[in-house]
């Protein structure tokens, strides 16, 4: 049975008809499982793009080994150096900064980024390293992503966005909330319309002395008078 399997492993190293198909093929289904979880969540990086992108690269890889078996010529690595760094200009579209100074994209543009490196793997034949980074990745998105959630949840420094219905209303909010031994900071004040006149918007950080529910603390924030919107954006 092992002679088996190196055999295999060895035939799977050649480049040929068979196995430039299976890599291809293998790259097309790892970028392909971590384009379905972007593509669950609404990113602008979905499916077609991460399958479109592992392929690709691995195509780079096995042109750069091609090049190097026909022609006995240039360097096999040199044209997936280039496409590491040409990624970066395709994540970088994917990050957007919100009005609300939110920052958006991150992880959609790293996992362009790592769909790359994959389909660079699986084109050298570097076939476990690529499943397996493509399955921890998963993971990581997925099944570790509820844990962040969990202790974000509950984490005692959060960043807030609320709009009043006037300066008065923001400062009497400031001060109540450091009556009730909340400290605040990082405030950034931008004024804005309402159909009653005008208001105030306000971006500002908010900590506890302990670890609290974030959920309950905008429940208790949205009761006080003059707020009229608030909504935790860190």
């Amino acid at each position: 049975m092992p002679q088996v399997l190196d055999s295999i492993d060895t035939y799977l190293q050649e480049l040929n008809l068979v196995t430039i198909l299976f890599r291809l093929v293998l790259a097309m289904g790892l970028g392909g499982i971590l384009g379905i979880e972007r593509g669950k969540k609404g990113q602008p990086a979905g499916f077609r793009t991460y399958i479109t992108v592992c392929v690709a690269s691995s195509l780079a890889t096995l042109t750069g080994q091609y090049i190097y078996t026909r022609f006995h010529t240039g360097d096999p690595a040199r044209l997936g150096a280039q496409v590491i760094s040409g990624i970066g200009f395709l994540g970088a579209g994917t990050i957007l900064v919100t009005r609300k100074i939110q920052v958006k994209g991150l992880t959609t543009a790293a996992c362009l980024w790592a769909s790359a490196c994959i389909g660079l793997a699986v084109g050298i034949g570097f076939y476990w390293g690529a499943i397996l980074s493509t399955a921890l990745i998963y993971l990581g998105m997925t099944i570790m992503q509820r844990l962040e959630r969990r202790v974000v949840e509950t984490s005692p420094d959060m960043t807030f966005f609320a709009e009043f219905d006037s300066s008065k209303s923001l400062g009497q909010f400031i001060r109540s909330l450091r009556e009730q031994n909340y400290t605040i900071d990082d405030v950034q004040l931008n004024k804005t319309e309402h159909p009653k006149g005008k208001g105030v918007s306000a971006i500002f950080r908010v900590r506890t002395a302990y670890p609290s529910s974030h959920s309950q603390i905008i429940e208790t924030f949205s009761a006080f008078e003059g707020v009229q919107f608030i909504e935790k954006i860190r």
